[in-house]
């Protein structure tokens, strides 16, 4: 297959943290090295962890492996890998995602249109112990992939998923990178650092965009422990103080616009499918997933609750690109 011209040249980041996750990130590689774009770089980043790194060096001829150099956690990973990256275009992977051959391809196409800052995936969910009777696809950005309601076909939107996005490597370095206060550290499950980067990231210049294009899908792993009730409710829960997180830094309507359309549209359409197949006699877990759709909404708004009465997440941006009068207007 002959290599696709005129694409802008990508760095691949992927960020890992522990050994026991070794497997997964064998498989993101070398769903990598697969790539019909290769990409110009390959960077692992190593959040904290001697051993893994180590292992890496002497495992991984073929990748640049770096430790993290900023805090503890995914946002200061993927800040350090992209401060390594030396393509045009810095594209993010997750360590227990694996790629479809065109995914850099489909990524890349987008960026022909001076316009757009960022272009995000489908992220496909792979589940360990297949798909829980009780877990409805609505849910699935519980477990960071594409949930159904989402856009099928190539469109604008306000974020990208994290598992599976890129940006221009100067928007990157204009914003100051992913909020180290925000996103995952270890296994603790919080989020929303890719949609407060896209926000600020679109408020600093006018007429941007970012896309999301369907056709560039990864696959990620999902144990069987996070298709639990438990796990949903916590996941939840943290879900909606990061969202507070985000609001109080960029204004509510930014922050929680496709949200609102989500808890509109998305789910009263979840909960009628689920108690109609369960009335019905086509699923006797209907009921089930109509219930778990209706505790993890109230499990987010508590968190959303609880985070707003926390201090304020700081925002690592520099004053040219987004200014006080920027968020005012956002608030507004």
């Amino acid at each position: 297959m002959s290599q696709p011209t005129g694409l802008p040249a990508v760095s691949v980041v992927i960020c890992s943290y522990a050994e026991e996750r070794w497997d997964l990130l064998m498989g993101a590689l070398d769903s990598v090295r697969g790539q019909t774009l290769p990409p110009q770089q390959t960077i692992v980043v190593v959040d904290y962890n001697m051993d893994l790194y180590k292992r890496l060096i002497f495992t991984v001829p073929d990748a640049v492996i770096v430790e993290n150099t900023g805090p503890k956690g995914l946002s200061g990973a993927r800040n350090t890998g992209a401060g390594v990256a030396t393509a045009e275009i810095v594209a993010f992977l997750d360590d227990d995602a694996e790629a479809a051959p065109d995914w850099l391809e489909r990524l890349a196409a987008p960026y022909d249109d001076p316009d757009v800052l960022a272009v995000g995936g489908r992220v496909a969910p792979r589940w360990e112990a297949g798909r829980p009777r009780h877990f409805a696809e609505e849910l699935d950005w519980i477990v960071g992939c594409t949930y159904r309601g989402m856009p099928k076909v190539s469109t604008e939107v306000r974020n990208v998923i994290g598992a599976n996005m890129s940006f221009r490597a100067e928007v990157l370095n204009r914003v100051g990178g992913f909020n180290t206060a925000l996103g995952r550290q270890d296994a603790i499950p919080l989020g929303c650092e890719e949609t407060e980067l896209c926000i600020r990231a679109v408020i600093g210049a006018p007429g941007s965009r970012v896309v999301y294009e369907p056709a560039a899908l990864v696959h990620h792993h999902v144990p069987a422990e996070r298709g639990t009730l438990k796990y949903m409710l916590a996941r939840s829960w943290s879900e909606g103080i990061s969202k507070a997180q985000v609001s109080r830094v960029v204004g509510h309507k930014r922050a929680l616009g496709p949200e609102r359309r989500y808890v509109r549209r998305v789910l009263p359409r979840a909960v009628f499918s689920g108690v109609r197949d369960w009335i019905r006699g086509k699923d006797s877990a209907g009921l089930g997933r109509a219930g778990a759709v209706i505790a993890v909404l109230a499990s987010t708004a508590s968190g959303y609750v609880r985070g707003r009465r926390q201090p304020p997440a700081p925002m690592p941006v520099k004053p040219s690109l987004v200014t006080p009068d920027d968020l005012w207007r956002e608030v507004q």
